[in-house]
């Protein structure tokens, strides 16, 4: 069925639907046409999280088989913000009895795979761009973040775009319950015919580019909720809404371990805060580096604090060590008093299992070559540290207290805003000087982290942090399967 020229009930032109067709064609004339292909699946293992036994599907010579209670995760890999979602997905489909089955759309050698990966450089691009660019963010990035991706006409070149990816569906079983964690892989389950397809949508800005008619829709708040169901300002005159049953407002999606653990990692931040422990900071650097001169400065202002046996300070590079080096250009003497973690996710985890018993206020740096070690160090460490430090990201619905970073896409700056509003992390802090005082009142007034934590424990329960489990019960229920 095509899907390119309505969107519920909205009427797409004529000239946006020619321009969707010609952006497939060309990414057919660019890396082949494979549409007739059929490509067998088959399951490896992913043995680097204990925490989540999960397999991953990679290119086969048989047909597929898969486990009778398996639950699919679509997913590509964008920076890590898709990939941390969907391991939260994982963890709450094998909590409530599932077997996660991985699918990476964009990890396979074939056209749906390869115009991902271009499109996906294409954004990486714009936003290192972004970043050194005061004119290009304010003229081209911020736009196109906030309103450009808003259009409802956005969505029918993805698409059109999203038919290159139904033959990796084909060995597949349409009524596996499936969950997508970005638009394009679940577009391109909805073109395949699967049946119980739930489209996890990640940010709390309403925008077209994440509309998948045919999937059932999720958001994380009331105010995506609403602008939803509104389709709200996606185009010039008012819009047919979603129906109700196309959309649903589940709470954040949040990893089993972390969610089942709320009160006790709450009880120890509380504890550590009202004892004056050394505050533990967790920058989340990354792999692309995006607002490094702001990391580079609340390193060194953090540092002053450690020296002083105020504050311990762990910051995850992700996948890309180049960043430490950054990090060792620009300040002296920092790899002398820094432990370091680099493919030693073993050891790392041992270290995260000792954290509530220890006292410190040493400086440690990580870095895995593996992308799922390098998301989860993330995870790990989350639990035992009082303040993790983000732009507001996925990690900005995450149950731990926050300091919010400038973003990055003006699409982010509704995330920051939701952080605030339920009281689980500090405004948006968008200049070095103020990143520099929130850490001052941070590390003098233990007040503003016992409020975070008391909030987050609220939300607990509230259910706010529930979403990744409401995800795999309405594709479940959609696949006729009980819980």
């Amino acid at each position: 069925m095509d899907r390119t020229g309505t969107i519920f009930g909205n009427p797409i032109d004529e000239r946006t639907i020619k321009k969707a067709e010609r952006s497939k064609a060309k990414f057919i004339a660019k890396f082949g046409d494979d549409s007739k292909k059929v490509y067998h699946l088959g399951l490896k293992s992913v043995d680097q999280i204990e925490e989540i036994r999960i397999d991953q599907l990679v290119l086969a010579e048989e047909p597929l088989t898969l486990p009778e209670n398996a639950f699919i995760v679509g997913n590509i890999r964008m920076g890590f913000g898709h990939y941390r979602i969907s391991l939260a997905i994982a963890s709450c489909a094998q909590a409530l009895g599932f077997r996660p089955i991985w699918f990476d759309l964009a990890s396979f050698d074939c056209t749906g795979s390869k115009m991902i990966r271009s499109q996906n450089d294409l954004y990486s691009l714009g936003s290192r761009i972004s970043q050194k660019s005061r004119l290009f963010n304010a003229v081209v990035w911020e736009p196109m973040n906030s309103e450009g991706f808003r259009k409802l006409t956005y969505n029918a070149v993805d698409q059109k775009n999203s038919e290159l990816l139904v033959p990796l569906f084909r060995d597949i079983p349409k009524d596996t319950p499936y969950a997508a964690t970005h638009v394009w892989p679940s577009q391109a389950a909805v073109h395949a015919g699967m049946t119980a397809v739930v489209n996890a949508i990640p940010d709390n800005w309403p925008m077209g580019l994440h509309l998948s008619e045919g999937a059932i829709h999720t958001v994380q708040t009331p105010f995506a909720y609403m602008g939803y169901k509104k389709l709200n300002g996606m185009a010039k005159m008012p819009l047919k809404p979603m129906p109700d049953d196309a959309l649903f407002d589940v709470g954040h999606y949040v990893d089993h371990e972390l969610v089942s653990n709320i009160e006790q990692d709450c009880e120890r931040r509380i504890n550590r805060a009202q004892k004056g422990r050394p505050v533990r900071f967790l920058l989340t650097v990354g792999g692309a580096g995006a607002g490094a001169d702001l990391y580079l400065a609340m390193t060194k202002h953090i540092i002053s604090y450690v020296k002083k046996h105020q504050a311990s300070l762990y910051i995850n590079f992700g996948d890309h060590l180049d960043m430490w080096e950054f990090f060792k250009k620009n300040i002296p003497g920092i790899e002398k008093r820094t432990r370091k973690f680099f493919n030693r996710y073993d050891a790392l985890h041992e270290l995260a299992g000792n954290m509530d018993h220890i006292r410190e206020t040493g400086i440690t740096a990580i870095c895995n070559k593996d992308i799922f070690e390098a998301v989860y160090s993330t995870n790990l460490l989350m639990r035992k540290i009082d303040v993790l430090v983000t732009k507001p990201s996925e990690l900005s619905f995450y149950p731990v207290p926050k300091l919010m970073m400038k973003h990055i896409g003006g699409h982010e700056v509704y995330g920051a805003i939701h952080a605030q509003e339920i009281g689980d992390s500090t405004f948006e802090c968008k200049t070095k000087s103020e990143l520099c005082s929130m850490i001052d009142s941070l590390i003098r007034d233990r007040r503003m982290l016992i409020s975070m934590n008391e909030h987050i424990l609220k939300g607990k329960g509230e259910k706010i942090y529930d979403g990744g489990y409401e995800v795999v019960r309405l594709a479940a229920s959609a696949a006729g399967k009980e819980i």
